[in-house]
């Protein structure tokens, strides 16, 4: 079968589940960059993020033949990039996440523009780009996880909840005292 644009997560997982390879390779070129820079912002180190994006693949692979749609397909996927998460800060005795700093995200700060624009308005943007990662790193790592949740997965704060295993309140007051902070920190 042809998967395109209008075929939904959910649909493209069954049909990976029902033996069509090329459904995976939708689902993978669609999430692969957000479940990426959510790992190595979690983890802050870009081997231990490579090799835990693989990991939360391999399990996905391995458990396809018995998935069926309970949830949206992010939810599902950040929920095993959760877990693996927790997994390896047990393995490395660390008790939370590690905010990511700049290390290796000089493509976070490029913001990418048609327009010329004069180098005032370049510096300006970079800077709070570079001051936007400093908050997010300061930010307690359950807000943090919550923050990036919502950025790179595009996931609801009820799909948050089901990822992280709290309510839905939990997920929300996170996501709101996470949002406050960086507009604090940003003076807006």
């Amino acid at each position: 079968m042809s998967w395109g644009a209008e075929s939904s997560d959910e649909e493209l997982m069954l049909g990976y589940r029902d033996g069509d390879a090329g459904a995976f390779d939708s689902l993978y070129a669609r999430h692969k960059g957000g479940l990426y820079r959510y790992l190595l912002r979690q983890c802050r180190d870009a081997a231990a993020a490579e090799e835990l994006f693989q990991d939360v693949w391999m399990n996905l692979i391995r458990a396809r033949a018995g998935y069926t749609v309970q949830a949206k397909f992010t939810t599902y996927l950040y929920r095993l990039a959760h877990n693996r998460l927790i997994d390896h800060y047990r393995k490395h005795a660390r008790a939370t996440a590690v905010a990511f700093d700049d290390e290796g995200g000089d493509a976070l700060l490029e913001l990418p523009d048609d327009r010329v624009r004069p180098a005032d308005d370049i510096l300006d943007a970079k800077r709070r780009a570079a001051r936007l990662l400093e908050l997010i790193a300061t930010l307690p790592p359950a807000q943090r996880e919550a923050f990036l949740l919502q950025q790179e997965g595009g996931m609801s704060v009820e799909a948050i909840a089901q990822a992280t295993g709290v309510t839905r309140e939990t997920a929300k007051s996170r996501l709101r005292y996470a949002l406050a902070k960086l507009r604090q920190g940003l003076g807006e």
